[in-house]
């Protein structure tokens, strides 16, 4: 029972701070993406002044593919500062926030929806229910950037602040209203997926031109179902050879610990236990819903 204790305590530890490692070397990875991506579209235009140069891109982008960077999305009052990806799979959401493909990309016309975690995978979202009416959210896409301002909202008991609470099947946060804005969601409360978190935030700049929109998103629209809190099930088999190697690793290392320096095989042994169970909790974690 202490063994498995101690497991669970590990697992427990790899969920709040071992994601934000994968999550931080996808965010390297797309850093570097996004960036070499705004060097081959943008375009100077000339000027006498080099100071007054203005860099744009054209109009006519491609829709971007699933799991490709799309924005870098910064909101400084809560510190928050990420690569955002095309698609809200659980395989994306590990990356970094999530566009909601079936929306308009960040700082074109109508409802751009984003998903992001609040308590893993560095936690994006984490402070986004600290936001209020009129704070600042920058965007910046091929197309340039763009500052949307939060809005106000006002709950049952007549308080105000910059978010609001829907059911996890509530599906209206991604309908077009005609409105240019920005949906902010996440698992609500925090180490739950009870609820959703969502903060709007209206565009106070010019939007740009519209691109198309992928008809197939893979992302289910059926009130029925929750698309965020399905685990990922082809890390199963995954998950069960990384965990029975790292129980046979636990094992061998035990049985050489009896037979032989008890110090020297442990020494040995529990860095490669480790490593492998670290690389069984990825897998573990894919399993579950949504990762909070």
């Amino acid at each position: 029972m202490m063994r498995a204790g101690v497991l669970i305590f590990l697992f427990l530890a790899y969920q709040l701070w071992g994601t934000g490692l994968l999550t931080d070397r996808s965010q390297d990875r797309l850093t570097n993406q996004f960036e070499e991506q705004l060097r081959q579209v943008a375009t100077v235009t000339p000027s006498s002044k080099p100071e007054e140069q203005v860099v744009t891109a054209p109009s006519n982008l491609p829709t971007p593919e699933p799991g490709a960077p799309v924005a870098q999305l910064d909101i400084p009052s809560i510190g928050s500062n990420f690569v955002m990806v095309q698609g809200v799979d659980l395989k994306w959401l590990q990356q970094g926030p999530g566009h909601f493909p079936q929306t308009p990309l960040p700082g074109q016309p109508g409802n751009s929806a984003v998903a992001g975690h609040r308590t893993t995978y560095s936690a994006p979202f984490n402070r986004i229910d600290e936001l209020q009416p009129g704070d600042a959210v920058n965007v910046t896409t091929l197309q340039g950037t763009f500052q949307y301002r939060v809005d106000s909202q006002v709950d049952d008991k007549g308080i105000t602040s910059g978010h609001f609470i829907v059911g996890p099947n509530d599906i209206s946060i991604l309908e077009q209203t005609g409105v240019n804005r920005l949906t902010l969601m996440a698992c609500h409360p925090k180490f739950s997926a009870a609820q959703r978190l969502v903060v709007t935030a209206t565009l106070a700049s010019t939007p740009a031109p519209s691109t198309p929109i992928l008809e197939s998103t893979g992302v289910t629209t059926d009130a029925s179902t929750d698309p965020l809190a399905g685990g990922d099930q082809s890390a199963r088999i995954p998950a069960i050879l990384w965990s029975l190697l790292a129980a046979g690793i636990w094992f061998a290392t035990w049985w050489v610990a009896r037979r032989w320096m008890r110090i020297p095989a442990y020494v040995i042994g529990t860095p490669i236990f480790l490593f492998v169970l670290f690389l069984a909790f990825g897998d573990i974690a894919r399993l579950l819903p949504a990762s909070y």
